[in-house]
């Protein structure tokens, strides 16, 4: 019988202990060991002399019973094994899924049950650790998480079963990953032995959710799940927030863990080395950066600051904003999301701008030598037409005294629109911060805001068709009138909206004050946000008063949630501005389409009446003089209310700036423009009617 060939290994041990002078194993001489070298015949050989003779016996080979060196160290080199944590040996998925929302400081959970989830609901049955929220629907319990995550900058988690209770919230991850809202989905699913067997409430939701999560993930075992809802909850909430959903199948949930896992799976963990270093390397790049867009802020003669929702990510951002607006004196702007990061009653805040934003934001936009972007992406609702946007900036970056500079936390969002001369990658405020010591202070400048001031005189949100004593009540009125009777209680007042007409007014005629504070659907323009996402607000910051102002058909999609503000006493307020029409809709086919008003009318429900079967405290005002004490009725309420104000129709929202047009090429109100405009919707109304008839 041929004997094996030793191995590499092996033979390496074995020369090596014959250098040091050792005798391995026997104390006879081993020349009996077979040589890698020799023939077969001579191997044949030694090995039929060694079973003939039992005197001399064959040397084991070195490695002979030994484990194998892993990455060439020593055997005897102590290794290190991870640390394990037992205490969840023993629980069920369901129970581990309990266990991992305590360690991650969960307070609050909005979901709905079903079949594929009950091992999850069975252990979190009469918790008393967090409060579950039950909705009347999927949709309504991920928009409350939004509302959650965007009042208290916490992850709002939802669970929902598996099929379609996942599938419900998929409208609600895409609006929550359009603007950067922190949100953890858990959904259940059928036994992975069923999956894919088309069983009953299957649906595959890591498929269908993968365009619309930062990451999702479907667990396969009990010992993987602490480890993938702590992935998920960092995931979450690190770089530019968004939403995760991580795929729970029931055998998973109902399994027990019976090994112990490691720590670093069960608790929230510190940066790696990795990251660590590599964000050493990258700090060293940042400091040069810093140095030149010093330079060009120091230079530049009509900067402006662009501000987003990336700087409230941090509670510090908007004293870091405020504070390097006063030592530069330059005025700012905000975007929808990035409303109340900047007190609007500061001489430098210019408000919102773009396509329904003040017209003299974005004449500043497209008059200033340098735009300093701050946690804002150059949304095309901003920048309108790209050719015709910062004409200013982008000449004086030509001529090196100026330019575009974009503080980004998301590098995909760096010269994805606009061309930036100056990329600052990173957490926004730290990075504004680190700018400061750098920019030299500046007390005015006299030119820039002379120039800023004219065009606020010239073009005032104020400027609107205004009301009359016996006429209807003008939308824009209601939201004047609400903010100042809110003036004194600005920081306590937290305004959601849902997606509309009602939602542009009241960003142009509220005050904002403070951050997160505006909570609204701005990427995906979500109908039927505003209900859920002020519930969602109240329960994270209940000594807030929480208004959803909302329009008529963006509240008929999730109503049925004011029955979930009563059964759970949420003392949320509804402002719905009633004006029988899908408005935002009906103005563009007035402008555009001739008035061809196609399915833009939808018929009502009697609100008030509905909402009182819900158990909701509701009112009515019809009349302008009735308007002041009806609103302070619903401020003052104890308890969920709503107020139902019938506006006049067929108003438009201004300023405006037509799809294709430049910043600087707005629509303001005319009275004349607007009168010839009236009649011109009652002949198209009329042709229309003689033509069908």
């Amino acid at each position: 019988m041929m004997p094996l060939r030793p191995s590499k290994s092996a033979l390496r041990a074995f020369h090596l202990k014959q250098l040091a002078g050792r005798r391995p194993f026997s104390t006879s001489f081993v020349t009996s060991a077979a040589s890698p070298h020799c023939s077969s015949v001579q191997k044949r050989n030694q090995s039929t002399a060694t079973v003939s003779n039992p005197e001399s016996r064959p040397v084991p080979s070195p490695a002979f019973n030994q484990e194998p060196h892993r990455n060439e160290i020593s055997p005897l080199q102590h290794r290190q094994l991870p640390e394990l944590d037992d205490s969840m040996v023993g629980m069920s998925g369901g129970e581990i899924f309990h266990e991992m929302m305590l360690r991650q400081g969960v307070k609050h959970i909005f979901g709905y049950p079903g079949g594929a989830i009950l091992p999850v609901f069975d252990a979190i049955y009469n918790s008393k650790h967090f409060e579950f929220l039950l909705p009347k629907h999927e949709q309504g319990a991920g928009h409350m998480a939004e509302g959650y995550a965007r009042a208290s900058g916490k992850p709002g988690v939802v669970l929902v079963t598996s099929g379609p209770g996942a599938t419900n919230v998929i409208t609600p991850m895409q609006d929550a990953m359009s603007d950067g809202t922190p949100m953890v989905v858990f959904c259940g699913q059928v036994p992975t032995s069923a999956i894919g067997t088309d069983s009953f409430q299957e649906a595959d939701v890591i498929g269908i959710s993968r365009a619309c999560t930062k990451w999702n993930v479907m667990v396969k075992s009990v010992g993987e799940l602490p480890r993938r809802i702590q992935e998920a909850f960092e995931i979450a909430t690190s770089g530019r927030p968004g939403p995760v959903l991580v795929d729970l199948p029931k055998d998973v949930t109902a399994g027990i863990l019976r090994n112990p896992i490691p720590m670093h799976s069960t608790i929230p963990s510190l940066p790696s080395a990795a990251t660590v270093v590599a964000r050493e390397m990258s700090q060293k790049k940042l400091e040069s950066t810093i140095s030149r867009v010093a330079n060009l802020v120091n230079v530049a003669k009509k900067p402006i600051l662009y501000v987003g929702q990336g700087l409230l990510a941090r509670p510090d951002g908007p004293e870091i904003l405020k504070e390097f607006a006063d030592k530069a004196c330059i005025p700012v702007t905000t975007t929808l999301q990035g409303l109340g990061g900047f007190d609007e009653l500061d001489p430098k805040a210019l408000h919102m701008l773009g396509m329904h934003g003040s017209a003299y934001a974005n004449m500043a936009m497209q008059e200033a030598d340098l735009i300093i972007a701050v946690g804002a992406r150059f949304d095309d609702r901003v920048t309108l037409s790209i050719p015709k946007f910062a004409p200013q900036a982008k000449l004086a970056a030509t001529e090196g005294r100026g330019g575009i500079v974009h503080f980004e936390i998301m590098p995909k969002n760096i010269n994805k629109v606009v061309q930036a001369n100056e990329a600052v990658e990173g957490d926004c405020a730290d990075n504004l911060r680190l700018l400061l010591p750098h920019v030299k202070a500046v007390p005015e400048r006299p030119e820039w805001f002379e120039q800023i001031n004219d065009w606020k005189q010239r073009f005032p949100l104020s400027l609107y068709d205004r009301q009359t004593a016996d006429g209807p009540i003008k939308p824009q009125a209601v939201i004047e009138k609400l903010s100042d009777l809110c003036a004194n209680r600005k920081e306590k007042t937290i305004i959601t909206t849902g997606v509309g007409q009602h939602q542009m007014w009241t960003a142009q005629h509220f005050r904002w004050r403070h951050p997160r504070t505006m909570i609204t659907s701005g990427g995906l323009g979500t109908m039927g946000f505003g209900l859920p996402a002020a519930l969602g607000a109240k329960v994270a910051r209940p000594d807030c008063l929480v208004i959803d102002i909302d329009g008529d058909a963006s509240f008929n999609m999730t109503l049925t949630e004011l029955s979930t503000a009563a059964q759970f006493n949420i003392g949320v307020k509804v402002l719905l501005i009633n004006n029988e029409e899908q408005g935002m809709v009906t103005q563009w086919q007035n402008l555009f389409y001739e008035d061809r008003y196609s399915h833009t009318h939808q018929q009502n429900p009697d609100f008030v009446p509905l909402a009182k079967a819900m158990r909701v405290a509701a009112d009515r005002c019809f009349k302008p003089s009735e308007l002041e004490e009806k609103l302070q009725w619903l401020i003052d309420h104890d308890g969920p209310a709503l107020l139902e104000v019938i506006t006049d129709r067929k108003v438009p929202v201004l300023p405006m700036v037509p799809s294709g047009r430049g910043l600087h090429e707005f629509l303001v109100y005319d009275e004349a423009k607007d009168l010839e405009r009236k009649e011109l919707m009652r002949e198209r109304n009329v042709d229309f009617s003689v033509r069908t008839e």
